[in-house]
C-alpha cells in the first residue's frame, strides 16, 4: 500500500529521538533520530525497529522520544467533479 494510502487511513509521520548509550564508551549517550510513517497510538513500526534495535545492536537503549503528526487529512483532498476550459 502506498504511503498516501496509509495517511489516509489514519497513518501519521512519526519521528523517534532514540539516545543509547555508546557501545565502547557506556558513561556517552548518542542520538540516533527514526522517522517513518507509523499508525498512533500503538506504532507498530516504531516498536518492530526497537525490538529489532534491542535483539541484534550493542547499544543499550536509555529513552525514546516519539513525535507524530497527521501529513494529509481528508478534508485537503476533494475530488474533482469538472474540467472547464477557457479559451
Amino acid at each position: 500500500m502506498s504511503q498516501l494510502a496509509l495517511q489516509l487511513r489514519g497513518w501519521r509521520l512519526t519521528t523517534a529521538e532514540i539516545l543509547y548509550f555508546m557501545p565502547d564508551h557506556p558513561s556517552l549517550l548518542q542520538s540516533y533520530i527514526w522517522q517513518e510513517v507509523d499508525r498512533a497510538p500503538d506504532f507498530p513500526a516504531l516498536k518492530r525497529f526497537l525490538d529489532f534495535w534491542e535483539r541484534r545492536l550493542d547499544g543499550r537503549l536509555h529513552s525514546v522520544t516519539v513525535a507524530s503528526a497527521r501529513l494529509v487529512q481528508p478534508a485537503e483532498i476533494r475530488t474533482v467533479a469538472e474540467v472547464g476550459r477557457l479559451h
